[in-house]
């Protein structure tokens, strides 16, 4: 009998979405996007916290105007919030719409937590482990206070994931790999992998390259991800501003419906229980409806 929490026993061996699309709407609409997600059979929405919405604000937005999609944080940064808030307002959340949340934290990265949020940036994984064991440690006196709620770590290093094997019920690894996947599972165990993986839908190679440099520009400054790519055999030369074409190859699906399933069937292979695709647009950052329509008639109805 599986001991995951009811929001990750729901993933098991399905699709999602990884999107900031819903921030393009007003908050009021935002919920229209996990509408449209949910009756394309998606199994979960996965959303980042940034520069936008705060994640469990967004979340509550998504779950009210859902029936039976997961909505997941992809992820809440520990730096916005204080273990006590984390913990319960994940209780609440997840005791209020039937199970269907699922708490994704993050160490973030420096720019965002020194200059946007003005903390001080410290050693990303005892900032990880204290925050979690403050987590479990806290008391809520209300009636959802007992009630179990999933909780994974995004995680890329062998010291992250390790934790998410221990402190957590899985991990979420971001712009990774099947072969990081592999290294994820053998990792935790027995607990979730949900991968994300980018991708674009069509379009020819000059407009894929241009859609994945774009997609890789921010992340290509930043040591957490060029660690990691270091890890699979990457380079500096790879590191170029937006990447070089063999990291976008590598991080971004190019093709048809079919070469995302391929994608997703190898990460599937390497250990992955749930991926989240996110769909790479041509910038408007509005919410890439033909092209999940397209994809859900693949990937949700084989």
């Amino acid at each position: 009998m599986s001991t995951w929490p009811q929001s990750l026993e729901r993933l098991r061996g399905t699709v999602g979405i990884w999107t900031a699309t819903h921030e393009s709407l007003t908050a009021g609409r935002s919920g229209e996007v996990a509408a449209e997600l949910e009756s394309l059979g998606y199994a979960a929405m996965w959303v980042p916290e940034a520069w936008g919405r705060e994640a469990f604000t967004s979340a509550g937005l998504l779950l009210s105007r859902t029936s039976t999609m997961v909505i997941a944080t992809g992820i809440a940064n520990i730096w916005a919030r204080d273990a006590v808030s984390a913990a319960n307002a994940a209780r609440t959340l997840n005791a209020a719409f039937d199970e269907r949340f699922l708490l994704g934290l993050g160490v973030s990265h420096r720019p965002l937590v020194e200059r946007l949020r003005g903390h001080d940036y410290q050693t990303p994984l005892s900032a990880m482990r204290a925050y979690l064991s403050a987590m479990d440690a806290v008391p809520m006196f209300a009636p959802e206070g007992t009630q179990r709620y999933g909780r994974v770590i995004a995680a890329l290093g062998p010291k992250m994931l390790e934790l998410g094997a221990t402190l957590c019920d899985g991990v979420h690894p971001y712009l990774v790999t099947p072969e990081h996947t592999a290294r994820a599972r053998a990792a935790v165990g027995d607990k979730f992998v949900g991968v994300e993986q980018a991708v674009v839908l069509g379009q020819d190679r000059e407009e894929f390259l241009r859609r994945a440099h774009a997609h890789l520009e921010i992340y290509t400054g930043l040591d957490n991800y060029k660690n990691s790519w270091r890890r699979l055999g990457f380079a500096e030369e790879d590191f170029v501003r937006g990447g070089s074409e063999r990291l976008c190859d590598a991080m971004v699906v190019h093709g048809d419906e079919d070469a995302a399933l391929a994608r997703i069937d190898e990460h599937r292979a390497a250990g992955a229980d749930h991926v989240c695709l996110q769909v790479l647009d041509d910038g408007s950052n509005a919410p890439p409806l033909d092209e999940w329509r397209r994809l859900g008639a693949v990937v949700n109805h084989p």
